[in-house]
């Protein structure tokens, strides 16, 4: 079996930080990311390109969930499981950094929900982040 690139395991890393994140809540993101990763030993390469995504949603976080928020329609942000929340930021904070292209993150991202949610989940993060994405205008 081939090895998954190294973007894909940052992705997973992100996930697993946001995850954890999410459920702590009343910690900086950027702590809980830097203890999930020391407790897992993730390695370098996998840990600077996560790093950047998890700077970039700690600082964006509000601007981007306010996004996610208006192409989520009749879903709250908080309403929506954990797995799904948290891909859609990580998501949208890649989409923001715009250096991978949109289908790419969009692909990514739907690999990550099918993985750790549900089938619903892998359709509900398609739609939600191609709206997002036309909505930046990177569509």
């Amino acid at each position: 079996m081939p090895r998954t690139r190294v973007e894909t395991r940052a992705r997973a890393r992100v996930l697993q930080a946001l995850y954890a994140w999410d459920l702590r809540g009343d910690q900086p993101l950027e702590r809980v990311a830097a203890q999930i990763w020391d407790d897992l030993a993730v390695p370098p390469d996998e840990r600077k390109l996560a790093g950047l995504l998890v700077r970039t949603l700690a600082a964006h976080r509000e601007t981007l969930d306010a996004a996610l928020a208006e192409v989520t329609t009749n879903w709250r942000l908080e309403r929506l499981g954990v797995i799904d929340r948290c891909v859609l930021r990580l998501a949208a904070a890649e989409l923001e950094r715009g250096e991978t292209p949109p289908r790419v993150v969009i692909q990514e991202a739907v690999h990550l929900a099918e993985r750790y949610g549900t089938v619903q989940s892998a359709k509900f993060v398609n739609g939600v982040l191609d709206a997002l994405a036309r909505r930046m205008g990177r569509l």
